[in-house]
C-alpha cells in the first residue's frame, strides 16, 4: 500500500476540483458526482464502500487517495443537549466544533482556522493564538464527522440543517478553502443545504468580503460589537484597518449582489457590562444601520479565565433590545447554549500550537490598561 503521505485526501476536493482530478488520472469526470455522493451524502469512510465504482477504479483510488477526516478526541454533551467535539488534526493541533439542537433545526458551528489571527479582546479563541488555516478537508470534515456521529445515535439521531462559520478563526482570512467547503455544503450532490441556512461570520476583512459576495451566495453575519470607531478599535482591532464606514459600504454592496434568499445582514453584538451596552450605544447603533436590511443578534458575553469583561445584566440587555426594536429592527437575544462545557459563543479554544506569541501580546495590553 502507498504511504499515506503520498495520497490525496478526497475530502479536500470540491465537486469541480474532483472532476479535474478524475480527468488527470484518466477517468471520466462524472465519477466525481458518484464519489461526492458517497463521501458527503452517505459519509463513506472508505473507497471500498463505493460499490457503484468498478473494482479497478476502487483499487486505483485506494492506491492514490484516502478519506481522512479530523479525529474525535473528546465528545462532550451539555445539559441542554449541545454537543462539543474536540477534533484532532494530523499535525497535532486540535479544533472545536459545536452542534446546537433546537426543536425545528440543528445548527453546526464550524471552525476555519487553528486559533485565530485576529485579536478581538473579548474572545477566548483569540487568547489561544494562531497556528494556521484549515484545509478544505478539515473544514468540511467537521460537517462530515458531525453528520456521521449524530445520525448514528440510536436513541436520538439528529440532522444538521444549518451551518454557521462562527467557530475558531476568521473565515475570510482562509478564503479559498472556506469557499470550497461552502460549495460542498450547498451542492445538491453533497449536503444540499439552503443558501439561507449557511452563514459566514466575519469581523470585516473587506477585500475578501467583497470577493465573497461575487463568488458564492450565502448568508452573512458581521461581528460588529460597537456602534462607533473609537469603541470598536478597542474591541475589534481589525477596525483600525477597515473602519465602520468602509465596512458598511462593503456590506451594502454585498446585499446588492443578493438573491431573494440573501436579503439582510445579521449584526453580531456581544453585550459587555459597562462597555458597549448603554442606551446611547443602542441609539447610535440604530442610527448607524439605518437603510441597511438588518437583523441584530445580541450575544450575552460568555466569560473565560483571565478576561477583564463581564456580561451585561438581563435588564440591560432587554433595555438595549427594546431601543432597537422601537427603532424598527428585528432583534434576537441569543440564548446561551453549552456554557457548562465551554461551548458557548466566544468560548471555543481548542488546542493550538501558537505561532503568534499571542500570550505576550495580551499580557502587554493588560499591563497598559
Amino acid at each position: 500500500m502507498s504511504n499515506t503521505a503520498n495520497k490525496v485526501n478526497l475530502l479536500d476536493f470540491s465537486h469541480a476540483t474532483l472532476k479535474d482530478y478524475f480527468i488527470s488520472i484518466g477517468e471520466k469526470p462524472f465519477r466525481a458526482t458518484q464519489v461526492i455522493k458517497w463521501l458527503h451524502q452517505m459519509t463513506a469512510g472508505s473507497v471500498d464502500q463505493m460499490t457503484n465504482l468498478s473494482k479497478s477504479l476502487r483499487t486505483l483510488l485506494e492506491e492514490k487517495a484516502e478519506i481522512r477526516a479530523p479525529e474525535i478526541v473528546i465528545d462532550q454533551q451539555s445539559a441542554d443537549g449541545t454537543h462539543k467535539w474536540l477534533l484532532r488534526l494530523a499535525d497535532g493541533n486540535a479544533i472545536e466544533t459545536v452542534f446546537i439542537p433546537e426543536d425545528d433545526r440543528g445548527t453546526l458551528c464550524i471552525s476555519t482556522q487553528v486559533g485565530c489571527a485576529l485579536d478581538c479582546t473579548f474572545c477566548s479563541t483569540a487568547r489561544q493564538g494562531f497556528n494556521r488555516n484549515l484545509t478544505t478537508a478539515e473544514i468540511i470534515g467537521q460537517l462530515w464527522v458531525a453528520k456521521r456521529t449524530l445520525q448514528a445515535d440510536p436513541k436520538a439521531p439528529r440532522v444538521v440543517s444549518n451551518v454557521v462559520l462562527m467557530g475558531m478563526g476568521e473565515p475570510l482570512l482562509n478564503f479559498d478553502n472556506t469557499v470550497n467547503a461552502l460549495s460542498l455544503m450547498l451542492d445538491d450532490n453533497a449536503y444540499g443545504l439552503s443558501k439561507r441556512r449557511v452563514t459566514v461570520s466575519t469581523s470585516g476583512v473587506l477585500p475578501a468580503l467583497e470577493r465573497l459576495g461575487k463568488t458564492i451566495d450565502v448568508s452573512l453575519a458581521v461581528s460588529l460589537h460597537a456602534p462607533n470607531d473609537e469603541l470598536r478599535d478597542q474591541l475589534v482591532p481589525l477596525n483600525r484597518k477597515y473602519p465602520i464606514k468602509e465596512l458598511l459600504a462593503t456590506c451594502r454592496q454585498f446585499l446588492a449582489n443578493k438573491t431573494t434568499e440573501r436579503n439582510h445582514i445579521t449584526w453580531e453584538y456581544v453585550m459587555l457590562d459597562g462597555v458597549n451596552d448603554r442606551d446611547e450605544h443602542a441609539h447610535q447603533l440604530a442610527q448607524l444601520l439605518r437603510g441597511i436590511p438588518s437583523k441584530v443578534n445580541l450575544i450575552p458575553f460568555n466569560p473565560f479565565p483571565s478576561t477583564r469583561y463581564a456580561r451585561s445584566s438581563n435588564n440591560r440587555i432587554h433595555r438595549f433590545r427594546d431601543i432597537l426594536t422601537e427603532a424598527g429592527y428585528t432583534v434576537i437575544t441569543r440564548k446561551t447554549r453549552g456554557d457548562d462545557i465551554d461551548a458557548a459563543c466566544g468560548q471555543l479554544a481548542g488546542q493550538v500550537n501558537d505561532k503568534s506569541r499571542r500570550d505576550v501580546h495580551f499580557a502587554r495590553i493588560e499591563r497598559n490598561n
